[in-house]
């Protein structure tokens, strides 16, 4: 429990990271955000209440949930005590153990328009509830074993976002271009770790 809540918290950030790297405008507009809300505060700091409240930066965290869930393969797994008919006329047999792709379904062009595209707009148009409310994206799970730490982990990775994109400019590094090829261990991990130049914003 404490290696997936360190591990996905980190992998999110990293992707997080990686799409506002090769998104630049999306970078700027979150940069004009949390500028905006410094000023407000009169301070160079941003408090978590803040964060919490920052539209753009919700729908960048929860657009990288989508295209790059962290746990891809919830762990809801479920044993079929009969044989389960689906609407689309396949049959789950008695006795198998199924699990929810949650990958699957949130690069579905029936479920998401435009799926491969990060699109962080989508959810400044349609509030989604990433903590088990919507099953469109529900990367943390949902019912009685939804994740316990998944109001953590949102806050957490918000708060270091606004921290590395208010602080600074990340742009990639011509020799080591920016690579969101997965794989699969225990989470989705970028194939090749993210490699980028930190350029301090006055």
């Amino acid at each position: 429990m404490i290696f997936r809540g360190t591990d996905t918290t980190a992998l999110l950030t990293e992707w997080v990271m990686a799409e506002l790297v090769l998104n630049p405008e999306a970078q700027r507009r979150l940069q004009t955000e949390l500028d905006s809300a410094a000023a407000t505060i009169g301070t160079c700091a941003l408090a978590d209440s803040y964060v919490a409240r920052l539209p753009y930066l919700q729908a960048v965290v929860k657009e990288t949930l989508r295209l790059h869930p962290p746990g891809p393969l919830l762990s809801w797994a479920r044993l079929s005590t009969s044989d389960v008919h689906l609407s689309n006329g396949m049959v789950v047999p008695a006795h198998t153990t199924a699990m929810v792709n949650m990958w699957a379904i949130t690069h579905d062009p029936t479920v998401w328009s435009d799926p491969l595209v990060f699109k962080p707009d989508r959810f400044l148009e349609a509030d989604v509830d990433v903590r088990g409310g919507d099953l469109r994206l529900a990367p943390f799970g949902a019912g009685r074993r939804v994740c316990p730490g998944k109001n953590l982990g949102l806050v957490t990775v918000a708060r270091w976002v606004a921290e590395l994109a208010y602080r600074f400019e990340w742009v990639a590094e011509p020799e080591h271009p920016v690579d969101l090829s997965e794989v699969l261990k225990l989470s989705c991990e970028m194939k090749h770790p993210l490699r980028a130049k930190a350029v301090p914003r006055n």
